[in-house]
């Protein structure tokens, strides 16, 4: 493990640490995945495919206030360059206006809403994005959550001159999120959806807008370990306007 790699994954997690509600959770869900599978490069990294395996640490925790959500990938694609050990994270903490007010905030199938304090992190890229913006909690029958995020998507990377990735526009985010349980729990379809709006990079170059559905398909064979598939669309894979991906991964999900 390298020390670029060690210092990235110490601070993401000490990010998401201090994310977490100093008050006691009311609720909390951890879990650890791996998957497998074939996923493209970017034309502007060389393109092709790589089979890469993709660690994935996932919390979600309520508290008095709201929900707290992060998760951080370690992928490692077979070969060098694209993907090559890369850690990326986000990390979501949420405020409830109706748990804020203690009253009943929305109607109709909205049951609350959200103020949203975003981050997203790439380590290998140098890629730093700020998220604020607003969430709808939605009253749909069947499902354990369904949520849609309307936030800013604001850059403050350094860009080239840091040794990283092309620092870009601010543009937005549409993320849909969900979670369906079927059978007493014995399946679930959930994952999410965002839409990211184009924008220019820091030599003026187009970065297109991308469609990316990550929907995970889940069977448990046990109450704390899932099996299953994820499937990933991504149209305009990272702005480039030259690569849609439509991949299956295998997936095991270890819950604690």
């Amino acid at each position: 493990m390298n020390r670029r790699f060690r210092r990235a994954l110490f601070t993401f997690l000490a990010l998401a640490l201090i994310g977490l509600p100093a008050q006691a959770a009311i609720w909390s869900n951890t879990e650890l995945h791996i998957q497998f599978g074939t996923l493209d490069t970017p034309t502007f990294a060389g393109g092709g495919e790589k089979d890469t395996k993709i660690f994935t640490f996932q919390h979600a925790s309520g508290w008095k206030y709201g929900d707290n959500f992060f998760f951080f990938d370690v992928i490692d694609a077979d070969g060098s360059g694209f993907n090559d050990l890369e850690i990326y994270g986000e990390w979501y903490p949420y405020f409830s206006l109706g748990k804020m007010s203690g009253k009943k905030v929305g109607g109709g199938k909205i049951k609350d809403i959200r103020v949203i304090t975003g981050l997203n992190y790439s380590a290998d890229a140098n890629v730093l994005k700020y998220l604020p913006g607003i969430g709808l909690s939605m009253d749909f029958k069947g499902f354990a959550f369904f949520n849609i995020d309307i936030t800013a998507y604001i850059d403050a990377s350094d860009g080239v001159s840091s040794g990283g990735a092309p620092a870009e526009d601010d543009s937005f985010m549409i993320d849909l999120n969900w979670a369906r349980p079927f059978k007493e729990g014995k399946f679930s379809i959930e994952g999410h959806i965002e839409y990211i709006g184009e924008r220019t990079n820091e030599f003026g170059g187009e970065v297109s807008e991308w469609v990316l559905a990550q929907p995970q398909f889940r069977f448990y064979p046990m109450e704390n370990l899932a099996i299953g598939i994820e499937y990933q669309y991504w149209m305009n894979k990272l702005g480039d306007s030259e690569t849609d991906e439509s991949a299956v991964q295998a997936l095991l999900v270890w819950k604690f």
